[in-house]
């Protein structure tokens, strides 16, 4: 039998319940009052890359392709450090894509404003604003689907514990991690592009591995200690013995990819930013949500059907047959 004390994880529900709702709180405060920005992959629109030398005003340059263009744009700067060539990337999102006129007008207005940097077109990516909508249907379903066969999997393979409870609360910890991430968007005002989803479904395998050997423990503990342990002492016991090993790779893992985080953020990279934040956050939100939601709530709906189950048999039961 296990005498040892083992820290009571599913008492503190209620305390990792509030430190999630506070982080919810504070990413649906400002996406009510700055919204969600959404990048060109999603909304439809263009984003054209021009090299240059020397330095350049970035306003007046969005400016200029404004006046050539007639459409709004946004500017900003990337640089490759490996040629040292800088570039200015001029954004148009939600309209109506760029024509290649209409970027060849916006070059040479450029070129003649920007004599002495020799600003040249470099690439042109475009999005129509019906396709990116589209792209964005098509990326919640592949969420949706890759939820449904967790639920699935989750309650075909642990029925011994009962698999349904098991599903249900392993979805509801993964629904957990898609919001968080979400809201790690949000609040970093990072744009929503493929990166996003391709950090969603990346952290729902993640998080779904940790609570999976979570339910391992706690299936084969159900098999040594049976009824000698109630849900919150067999739980809180399977937590702990694979607590230190959650930790270990959840921490080395955030600190691999939030290294690559502190490199894009000083060298300006926002492709791979908008993809390694999340994702380093992410990291973490999977593995709480694994230990102090999923198990914790797994605990409270089994208590909930005994006590239910509990009262339907006593209704079963004859009041004469009680009193005997």
């Amino acid at each position: 039998m296990q005498n040892k004390k083992q820290f009571d994880f599913v008492g503190k529900f209620k305390i990792s319940l509030c430190i999630s709702l506070a982080i919810i709180l504070i990413g649906a405060v400002i996406n009510i009052f700055f919204g969600t920005k959404l990048d060109i992959n999603f909304k439809g629109g263009s984003k054209i890359t021009y090299s240059y030398t020397g330095d350049i005003d970035f306003d007046k340059a969005a400016s200029v392709f404004e006046t050539a263009t007639g459409l709004k744009a946004k500017t900003s700067e990337s640089q490759d450090y490996t040629t040292g060539v800088k570039s200015l990337v001029i954004t148009v999102v939600g309209e109506q894509a760029v024509s290649n006129d209409q970027a060849q007008k916006a070059a040479d207005a450029l070129a003649k404003e920007f004599k002495d940097s020799k600003i040249t077109q470099t690439g042109m990516d475009s999005v129509a604003k019906t396709i990116g909508a589209e792209f964005f249907a098509k990326s919640l379903f592949a969420l949706l689907i890759a939820s449904v066969l967790v639920v699935i999997y989750v309650g075909l393979r642990f029925r011994r514990i009962g698999g349904t409870s098991a599903a249900i609360t392993a979805l509801i910890a993964l629904i957990h991690d898609v919001i968080i991430v979400y809201f790690v968007n949000v609040i970093f005002r990072i744009p929503l592009d493929d990166n996003f989803i391709a950090v969603q479904l990346t952290i729902l395998g993640y998080s779904l591995n940790d609570t999976i050997v979570i339910y391992d423990r706690v299936r084969e503990n159900d098999k040594i200690y049976g009824k000698s342990l109630s849900h919150k002492e067999l739980v809180n016991l399977s937590i702990s013995q694979s607590f230190g090993r959650s930790v270990v790779t959840s921490l080395a893992t955030f600190l691999s990819i939030m290294s690559v985080t502190v490199v894009a953020i000083f060298a300006g990279l926002d492709s791979i930013l908008s993809f390694s934040l999340p994702m380093s956050i992410g990291v973490i939100a999977g593995s709480f949500s694994s230990i102090f939601i999923a198990g914790p709530l797994y605990v409270k709906w089994l208590e909930f059907k005994d006590k239910h189950f509990a009262k339907a048999e006593k209704k079963k039961v004859p009041e004469y047959a009680r009193k005997k």
